[in-house]
């Protein structure tokens, strides 16, 4: 599956998060291959961290893990929709999902 996807010039594709119950967005991470791969094979999301420069395992330190569902590609192969069942808060303040600000007009 991930040969047909476009990484971009950093080899990186932003990936959505879902929640496969409600479909609420939680959050937006990037993953390089190997990351893709680690997520395929081990159930749950580990994405690239680019300001670490490291692998990051979703809920390694906090314990909310997102159970990795379903993941779909969109029609130009450069996002991943991934829809999870999530252990507690996606964000790391502690909401449930990180857009929980609004923004107006």
């Amino acid at each position: 599956m991930s040969l047909a996807l476009k990484f971009d010039e950093r080899g990186l594709i932003p990936a959505i998060i879902q929640d496969v119950e409600n479909d609420e967005v939680l959050m937006l991470a990037y993953m390089n291959q190997e990351s893709l791969e680690k997520t395929l094979s081990g159930g749950k999301t580990c994405f690239w961290s680019r300001s670490r420069k490291s692998f990051w395992l979703k809920g390694e330190t906090s314990g909310n893990f997102q159970h990795v569902k379903e993941i779909y590609y969109d029609c130009d192969a450069d996002t991943l929709l991934i829809k999870v069942q999530q252990e507690g808060a996606a964000c790391h303040t502690g909401n449930r999902t990180c857009f929980y600000r609004k923004l107006e007009k």
